[in-house]
């Protein structure tokens, strides 16, 4: 079985563009893991967020999965085409990474 992520990827300044890749998968995987096999074993570049303690709490893996805002850690990974895009209205930092934070929440280190 395969699955196909179609990906939005660009930097700001940079003209967006999508990029397909096959990934396999068994049934019950979650897009995180789709994401974390490709930058693994295909395109170490390819910049996403994540950090698994709890769904409801952490809310870093949040972009577009299919056109709705979801987290990538809970949708399946499912056979046939998945698109994914970084998250809209938000500031891009690269490919599905945007600032979540409102700018006075960010940490400011002083040099």
């Amino acid at each position: 079985m395969k699955a196909v992520l179609d990906i939005r990827r660009g930097a700001p300044g940079e003209t967006p563009h999508n990029q397909t890749f096959d990934v396999p998968f068994e049934p019950g995987q979650s897009i995180l893991d789709g994401l974390r096999a490709l930058r693994r074993d295909v395109d170490p570049s390819l910049a996403f967020r994540f950090a698994c303690i709890n769904a409801n709490a952490c809310k870093e893996c949040m972009m577009l999965i299919d056109g709705k805002v979801d987290y990538a850690c809970t949708v399946r990974l499912k056979e046939g085409v998945t698109t994914l895009a970084p998250l809209p209205k938000k500031a891009l930092v690269r490919d599905l990474v945007t600032e979540i934070a409102p700018p006075d929440e960010r940490l400011h280190l002083k040099s």
